[in-house]
């Protein structure tokens, strides 16, 4: 297989499963995945707590993002060790960031911002490669690395951006607050969320208004520079990869906030778009800094697919999948009452 076979195919997979959430996701029935049982209310009936779609699309978009760097680094002959060296510190650090930096900047000690997220990540990613070269793997790639790590970050921010769309957050402005030329634009794709428990709803009051389809936009964007990048990582295109996977996410989160409705903090410029800039100043600073001077490296893409096609490691993906859906798919801000019943015809 090709690198451009793999990523063709790749790219149509995603097209097919993006544009059937983009036609689903935003209707009422997609925000609550499941509801357990926890009490008796008094009343007959049960408290119960709501495990929700977006947890279930972080955790599969955070997975598939782990998954894709770990076969970047892979087909670099990069063991599984190294790159657990490299994930496994990140995510420990940015998952809760993602809850820290949404409280700091937005006052809201139950929601997560991805924005937040991937700027820790992003900037402790490169120190963090060095830390790992010169104390467990001499033979680690720097740039090559931060390479596959932005790129995996586009995938799963992309694919995590569906997640968005199921709890109606991260929405765009109402089509009617735009210009005549965004108007002539966005109303055929414009979203219109249902249901009153989506943050458009109970936040902005939103619900069944046509708003710009800001997350759709996001995660098309991010998935197409997450392919791009995959097939310049594999034709050993480092830099170029990095520039198109960082310089694509980070320049979009910079405009797109100005396309947005939902709180993202006081004053005109937002904190993430500033963290924007700056991620994208250091990352490329970074790569430039450290990348003179390495040898060459030529990635193999059946080397990289068979160091996936490990037992143990796809037990370890399946693992983060469910810590993730714990962490973030616990909805903290709706609640449910549960009552059961008998079917007698069917006794």
């Amino acid at each position: 297989m090709s690198p451009l076979t793999l990523v063709l195919g790749l790219g149509a997979g995603l097209a097919v499963a993006l544009g059937l959430a983009f036609r689903a996701l935003p209707g009422e029935r997609w925000q609550i995945a499941a509801a357990i049982p926890l009490a008796p209310d008094g009343e007959g009936g049960w408290r119960g707590l709501n495990l929700t779609w977006y947890g279930l699309l972080q955790a599969t978009a955070l997975t598939a993002a782990a998954a894709c760097f770990l076969f970047l680094l892979g087909s670099l002959g990069q063991g599984v060790f190294a790159g657990l060296a490299l994930l496994l510190p990140l995510l420990s650090l940015c998952l809760p960031a993602a809850r820290l930096v949404a409280r700091l900047v937005e006052k809201k000690p139950f929601t997560f911002t991805v924005g937040g997220a991937s700027f820790v990540g992003l900037v402790l990613a490169p120190p963090l490669a060095g830390l790992v070269r010169a104390t467990l793997y001499p033979e680690l790639a720097i740039v090559p690395s931060m390479a596959a790590l932005s790129i995996a970050y586009a995938l799963g921010e992309g694919l995590g951006r569906l997640a968005c769309i199921s709890f109606g957050c991260c929405y765009g402005r109402p089509i009617e607050q735009c210009g005549p030329l965004l108007r002539r634009i966005f109303t055929p794709l414009a979203f219109t969320f249902h249901g009153p428990t989506k943050k458009i709803a109970y936040e902005s009051g939103l619900a069944g208004r046509k708003v710009v389809p800001v997350q759709a936009l996001t995660a098309t964007l991010y998935c197409a520079a997450a392919l791009l990048g995959i097939y310049l990582f594999l034709e050993s295109e480092f830099l170029a990869a990095l520039l198109v996977a960082v310089g694509v996410t980070q320049l979009w989160r910079t405009g797109s906030e100005f396309l947005r409705a939902d709180y993202r903090g006081g004053g005109r410029i937002s904190a993430y778009q500033i963290m924007a800039v700056a991620a994208l100043g250091y990352t490329l600073a970074a790569a430039l800094w450290l990348g003179p001077g390495q040898p060459a490296h030529h990635p193999d893409l059946t080397r990289g697919l068979a160091l996936l096609w490990n037992p143990a490691l796809l037990l370890g993906l399946q693992a983060l999948w469910i810590i993730v859906l714990v962490y973030t798919g616990r909805s903290r801000v709706t609640a449910a009452h549960l009552h059961f019943h008998v079917v007698r015809d069917n006794v």
